[in-house]
């Protein structure tokens, strides 16, 4: 048996696994992101190949949130960690002999989904990524798609709306500022603040306390059955839905697959999607409609893409 280690840095913690070719996660190891020393960082890395290398592994990736230069080599900028310009490949590949790749976490998740998840018979897919943000990879003749400078498919920062709502990216009308888990939870908690009686049921999961209602308290109510709830996951879905069409136009991919916490609502966030894709694709009616599936690897796509690139870098 071949298998290769991935490790996913976040913001709070590090997941790694060995994977074998299957894609089947059969050993696991986790530590606490000490999140602004690039030093520790680095330790930690070293701490799980170290922890879950055995004889079969014959390569190591590393996925993080961040901009990854062309070269796959260095960390030119991360959100959530301490890495500006950081030469985190040569830093993780001085503590072991392996072959060593790093990549973005969102394409790294995307290209776990492509390997051996919901998009493996798919040759061009779009992953959309629905959490706390929006986020995305994109798979093209069974590769991924990076850009010139390795940046690429920052799906979550496509314009939406002209001059519309603030993005945390800093720019206004940003898809994720529309349709987000972010999004969600501040269309929820006007909706409870209002004092509606349609929010009833959002109204009782926080015991009235708007600033205390979640993404997944929504979820959990439309999932009851709550009309509110629905509608909220719906309005959502409709902004995703114009976005991939945009994506469409552009990319023409067969498929989209939605994964991230919000895509837990399953159809009653897919189906509104599809549906305001369907009614604002270029050429409606006479071009084939990308499928719309929901991911299936969930949080251990990264892991798992990031280390079946590790045994196929010339996929990235």
């Amino acid at each position: 048996m071949v298998t290769s280690i991935g490790i996913d840095v976040g913001g709070t913690k590090i997941a790694a696994g060995r994977v074998d070719e299957k894609g089947s996660i059969v050993a696991r190891a986790r530590r606490s992101t000490p999140a602004q020393s690039p030093d520790a960082i680095a330790t930690a890395i070293a701490e799980l190949i170290a922890e879950l290398h055995t004889d079969d592994v014959v390569a190591v990736g590393v996925a993080c949130a961040g901009y990854i230069d062309r070269a796959g080599t260095t960390v030119l900028f991360s959100p959530n960690l301490a890495w500006r310009d950081e030469p985190l490949k040569e830093r993780v590949a001085t503590n072991t002999d392996l072959p060593v790749i790093i990549e973005n976490d969102a394409n790294a998740a995307a290209y776990g989904e492509f390997v051996h998840g919901a998009g493996r018979d798919l040759g061009h897919m779009v992953m959309v990524t629905v959490g706390t943000g929006v986020g995305g990879g994109i798979v093209s003749n069974g590769k991924l798609f990076r850009g010139a400078y390795g940046i690429g498919g920052e799906l979550g920062h496509m314009l939406l709306v002209p001059g519309g709502r603030l993005c945390g990216c800093g720019n206004r009308g940003c898809v994720e500022a529309y349709g987000s888990g972010t999004a969600l939870t501040r269309d929820a908690r006007e909706l409870v603040r209002s004092g509606a009686q349609f929010g009833r049921r959002l109204t009782d999961l926080c015991d009235g306390d708007a600033d205390k209602l979640t993404g997944a308290m929504v979820t959990t109510a439309a999932l009851e059955g709550d009309v509110a709830s629905i509608d909220l996951l719906a309005q959502v879905g409709n902004w995703l839905g114009e976005a991939t069409s945009s994506m469409a136009s552009l990319l023409d991919p067969e498929g989209f697959v939605i994964g991230g916490g919000v895509a837990d609502a399953g159809e009653l966030l897919i189906d509104p999607m599809r549906s305001a894709y369907g009614r604002s694709l270029t050429g409606r009616g006479y071009r084939p409609v990308a499928s719309f599936v929901r991911a299936e690897l969930g949080n251990d796509a990264g892991v798992i893409g990031v280390a079946a690139l590790a045994v196929n870098p010339g996929d990235r």
